[in-house]
This record gives structure tokens, sequence and C-alpha cells, in this order.
């Protein structure tokens, strides 16, 4: 499989080379040459699968033989070793657990995916390559632990003073070893123009081998696909038309969804579900893409104000609009919305759910009000990463699960910038 850059001024090149370089060239995300449906049978008999059989033969066209099967199979094994369980709300909405892996959230998998096969293609090279990560909340964590100790690997995690939760920070900046926090003055849009600035820094980029694992990385966002594969291995015995509603931000997720429903996944709608950073709501309703700064709101890993996969969504759909629209809906939640949602999901049937993943709900009971389907949420984050928003709504408090309890009283160390330059000389450092 070759992989293309969306901007088209670049080569088209290998996984392992899109997956090292983060972004092409011309500075376009890679985007694979095809997509190959998979066998019908494959759907057909997908409850009697394990979930790394499923994971394997959906990825594979996408990797093989770039890296051998027998490896491969390795690597989702142990990128894979929790589960995913979909809860039952209501009769009309489910939601899909994504967070019982090592940092609880929805990006432990494309972090541990993308860390295992950079070790692979770097077991060979005498050379380092830096991990450049912008995060607004979740990813800074899961990449961390996800590329911890990997022989080769230098991870530098870049993220907005003030605006995640103490407990994500604590994720993120106790790790040492191979892994550096830089702590940014500004909002989670200049540490993504950061990263972005650096790797066009022929400078920097003749000095280091600089990669990114944001979901802008092959390795990082493809993963994701497995979640809808593994909900309808759960659901399809008991729901006819399956929607999701995915808490969005970068916009990969939900992209890797769409990838599933390109190998024959049989799903009736996606719905982007955003707080106050309404970018994609007003482009559905406009047609006009006018991105603008982040808002700091209390689901806080989706505050982009530029997403940067929705370009991989459009050329999913041809880009073409109508196609989008038929297969798209987006909607945008104010932070007491989701406060009342919150309480809701609690008092109404028992489920304590996360900033985000009340957010998928409300989008969920949106599109419900005028479509039939069973809509599952996803639940990107476990709630105890948000203790002083959820306790404060539901009035409850929660017990922290071990994963949290590990990191609370370590020492958090990072390193404060203020700028591109401050970063850029952290770098030459190195």
């Amino acid at each position: 499989m070759n992989y293309y850059s969306l901007n088209r001024k670049a080569p088209n090149t290998t996984f392992s080379d899109a997956v090292v370089r983060g972004l092409a060239p011309d500075k376009g995300l890679y985007f694979p040459e095809s997509i190959t449906p998979l066998e019908a049978s494959f759907f057909e008999t997908i409850e009697d699968k394990s979930n790394t059989e499923i994971a394997f033969e959906a990825i594979k066209q996408f990797i093989v033989p770039e890296i051998p099967e027998d490896v491969l199979k390795t690597i989702v094994e142990e990128t894979l070793n929790f589960d995913f369980p979909v809860v039952e709300i209501n009769e009309n909405i489910s939601t899909l657990e994504l967070f019982h892996g090592p940092t609880m959230a929805f990006k432990d998998v494309g972090a541990r995916f993308m860390a295992r096969c950079l070790g692979y293609f770097n077991k060979t090279n005498t050379n380092d390559v830096t991990v450049l990560v912008a995060t607004s909340g979740d990813t800074g964590g899961a990449v961390a632990n996800g590329f911890l100790g990997i022989k080769g690997v230098n991870v530098v995690i870049l993220y907005p003073s003030g605006k995640v939760s103490d407990i994500q920070e604590k994720q993120l900046t106790t790790l040492g070893q191979n892994i550096t926090a830089l702590e940014v003055d500004g909002v989670f849009d200049d540490c993504q123009d950061m990263v972005k600035r650096a790797f066009m820094d022929e400078e920097l980029t003749s000095k280091m081998q600089l990669t990114s694992a944001n979901s802008i990385n092959i390795a990082r966002w493809l993963p994701q696909l497995f979640y809808f594969l593994f909900t309808y291995k759960q659901l399809k015995s008991k729901h006819k038309d399956i929607a999701f509603s995915v808490p969005s931000g970068n916009f990969g997720n939900i992209c890797a969804g769409m990838v599933a429903q390109k190998l024959g996944l049989p799903v009736k709608h996606f719905i982007a579900s955003n707080n106050a950073n309404d970018t994609v709501v007003n482009y559905m309703a406009t047609q006009s893409y006018d991105p603008k700064p982040s808002v700091q709101t209390i689901s806080n890993a989706m505050d982009v104000g530029n997403p940067s996969n929705f370009i991989r969504i459009q050329e999913l759909h041809n880009n073409d609009f109508d196609t989008l629209k038929a297969n798209l809906s987006s909607y945008s939640f104010t932070d007491q919305a989701t406060k009342e949602a919150l309480l809701e999901i609690y008092k109404d049937y028992n489920y304590v759910a996360d900033p985000h993943g009340a957010v998928g709900y409300l989008g969920a009971k949106k599109y419900l009000e005028n479509n039939d389907a069973h809509v599952v949420f996803l639940e990107t984050a476990h709630p105890t990463k948000f203790l002083d928003v959820v306790e404060d709504v539901i009035k409850k408090t929660l017990p922290l699960p071990s994963q949290i309890e590990a990191v609370m009283d370590k020492e958090k160390v990072s390193i404060e910038v203020s700028s591109y330059e401050d970063l850029k000389a952290f770098l030459l450092k190195k």
C-alpha cells in the first residue's frame, strides 16, 4: 500500500516512510491510495471472531508486507489487551467505552499501535527519531505511555498551560525516561501551530528526524477504525440500523470510522458532536470552511478550532459536499448543556459519563429527534479524568481507578515555553 499527500505536491510513499515522516514534504496529510472493502462474509461472521482477529484483518491491507503478518499480529495483540464494552443507556442509545486502557482514554489504541510500528521500523536505525506531539488533553498521556521506553524514540509533548485537567497533566509530566513535557503559554492551537512550524523548519529537519504522534500520523489515525468494528460485533444481532455519535475535536476518530464504513461496515450515519468549537458545524450549514481560534470548554480534548483531519473526511467523500452531507451531521453544544446531560445520564440511567461522552450523548439525542436508528456515542475518557466537573455536577465522589491513582502522587516535571523560538532552541539542544 502506498500513501499520497492530500496536498498532491509530494511523491507517493510507503507506509513506513509515512509513519516516520508524519507529514508529507508538501505538508499534506498522508492518505492510502486505495481502500478495498472486506468480503461480505467478514461482517456476516464477525461475532465469531476475536477483537484481535477483526483488527488484524481490517488493517493488514494498509500495512503488510512492510510489516510482516506475524509481526503485525503481535502488534495488534499488544495494542488491544483490554476491553471495549458497549453499554446500553436506553433502547435507542448505547455507549462504547474506550477508557479501559492504561491512560483511560480512547487514544491509547492509536498511540500503542503507532509506537510499536515505529519501534519495528527503527530497530535497525542508528539515528533517534523525535516524536513531536501537541495535546489538548488525552493525546499527551496516551502517547507518553505508549512510547515509554521505546528504543531510539524521544517524545516531546506540547500542552497548553492550565488548560488540561490535573490528571491529564500528571499523566504526561511524570513519566521521565524518553518523555519530555513542554508547558506552553497559550491554547492548543498554539501548540499545534508550533509542531507544524517545526516540521516546516529546514534548519531543524536537516539536523533531526521529526515525526508526529497526533492523529495526522497515519499509524495513530487508522487503528481507530477498530472501535467501530468492535461495536458492530456486539450489536449486530440486536439492531438493524446503527449510527455513531462521535465527540469530535481534531476529527481523527470519526474519520477512522468512515474508513471502517469504506471497508464495508454497515453504518447508517455519523454524527460529529462538538462543543463550542463549531468550525465543522458551520461548514455543514454553509459550505464555507472558516477556522477560528479555539475556545476553552469543559470537554477540553475537543477544543480545536481548525481540525486537521477534516480534509481526510472530505477525501473519503470525493470532496463532494452532498455526499458528505448524506453521511454526516454535526451539532454543537454549550458547557451548560453538557453539564445538564451529565446529570441526566446519571439520574435517569445511573451511568457516569465524562464531559466528552456527554457531548456525544447530546448529539445522539439530537439526531434521534428526526431519525430512526440505534445510536452509539463514544465514551472517550474515564470520568475520573475530569473529577472537578463530574463530581460537581452529579454530587457524588468517584473512586479513582488504579491507573489514575498510580500517577496522582508523582511529581510534575515540565519545561515552560512561550514561543516557537523556545521550542526550536530546546530541540536543537537535544
